[in-house]
C-alpha cells in the first residue's frame, strides 16, 4: 500500500527531550494535518506503545524509530533508524549502554555547573519525565526554571556550549557500527541533519562512504536547522551517493521552535523505508 501526503520523519517526546508524552505529539501531528510522522526518541523505543495506540486513534501514520547516538572522534553525529526491532538483543545492549553514559555526563556536567550557579541535580530531575533519561535539554530546562537562562535555546548556545568547560562527550559507538546495528535489527538508517552546521564538520565525505557500506539508506538534508552551506552540502552528499533525502522537523514540542510538518518527506522515500524495514510493522492510515 502506498502512502498518500506528508510524513514528518523526526519528532521527539518526553521519553527523551521533547515536552509532551508521545500520543501527544501523535495528535499534534494529526491537528497539524499530516499524513503521518516517525517518533525517534533519542536512543529510546519506549515511546511505541503509547504513540501507536494515539496514530490508530487518530488515523494517521506511524514509523516507530529511533535517533542513536553514535561518534566520530570529536563529533557527535546521529543516525535515524526507522522499524527496528525494539527487542533486537544488540540494539538493546547498545541503547542502555548510551543512556546510562548520557544519565552519568549529565551528572557530572550538573557537578561542574554547580560550582559556578545556584543547580542541583534534583533541580534536573524535576524536568524529567518518568523513565525518560537525563540529559543536556534537561539541564537546560532546569537553567531556565531557575532564571539563569531565558529559554533552552539560550542555554545551549550560553552555560552549555562547550566553550564555557562544564560539557563532557558520552559513550557512543562508531557511525558505521551504529549503521549496521540498526541494519541488523531489521531497521532503515538515515544520518541525521547533518546540514545543521557545516556537514564537513559532522561527518566527511570518505565516512559517509563507510557508512554506505555498513547499510546507511539516506540523509536527513531537509531540516529546519539547516546553515544555507550545511544544507547544500547534505543534499550534495545524498546525490554524489545515491541516497534518497528526507524532510523532517525534529520536533521537540516547546523545547524548540521547530515545528510538525516544517519540513517533510515525499511519499516515495516513506514507501521505500517502509519496504526496507523489517524490525517492527508502520502503522497506516
Amino acid at each position: 500500500m502506498a502512502v498518500r501526503g506528508r510524513f514528518d520523519l523526526h519528532t521527539h517526546s518526553t521519553v527523551s527531550d521533547g515536552t509532551e508524552p508521545p500520543g501527544t505529539v501523535v495528535r499534534q501531528a494529526a491537528a497539524a494535518g499530516l499524513a503521518g510522522l516517525a517518533l525517534t526518541d533519542h536512543d529510546s523505543t519506549a515511546g511505541w506503545a503509547d504513540a501507536t495506540a494515539a496514530a490508530r486513534e487518530a488515523g494517521v501514520g506511524l514509523l516507530p524509530g529511533v535517533e542513536l547516538s553514535t561518534r566520530l572522534g570529536w563529533r557527535s553525529v546521529h543516525v535515524l533508524g526507522y522499524l527496528v526491532d525494539p527487542a533486537h538483543p544488540g540494539l538493546v545492549a547498545e541503547t542502555e549502554r548510551i543512556r546510562v553514559s548520557r544519565r552519568d555526563r549529565a551528572r557530572r556536567i550538573v557537578d561542574a555547573i554547580a560550582a559556578d550557579y545556584p543547580l542541583t541535580w534534583d533541580d534536573v530531575v524535576a524536568q524529567t519525565a518518568p523513565g525518560a533519561t537525563v540529559g543536556r535539554p534537561h539541564i537546560a530546562d532546569a537553567l531556565v526554571a531557575l532564571g539563569i537562562e531565558p529559554d533552552r535555546s539560550a542555554a545551549f548556545a550560553g552555560v552549555l556550549h562547550p566553550r564555557r568547560g562544564y560539557v563532557e562527550p558520552h559513550y557512543a559507538p562508531t557511525p558505521a557500527d551504529g549503521v549496521a546495528l540498526l541494519r541488523a535489527a531489521g531497521g532503515v538508517p538515515v544520518l541525521a541533519h547533518p546540514g545543521a552546521t557545516r556537514a564537513e564538520w559532522v561527518i566527511p565525505e570518505e565516512e559517509v562512504a563507510a557508512l554506505v557500506d555498513a547499510g546507511l539508506f539516506g540523509i536527513e538534508a531537509d531540516h529546519p536547522e539547516n546553515t544555507p552551506g550545511g544544507g547544500r552540502l547534505a543534499a550534495a552528499l545524498a546525490a554524489r551517493f545515491g541516497l534518497p533525502v528526507t524532510g523532517s522537523s525534529d520536533y521537540h514540542g516547546s523545547g524548540k521552535p521547530n515545528r510538525l510538518g516544517q519540513r517533510t518527506t515525499a511519499p516515495e522515500v516513506v514507501d521505500a523505508i517502509i519496504e526496507q524495514g523489517t524490525g517492527t510493522d508502520p502503522v497506516l492510515p
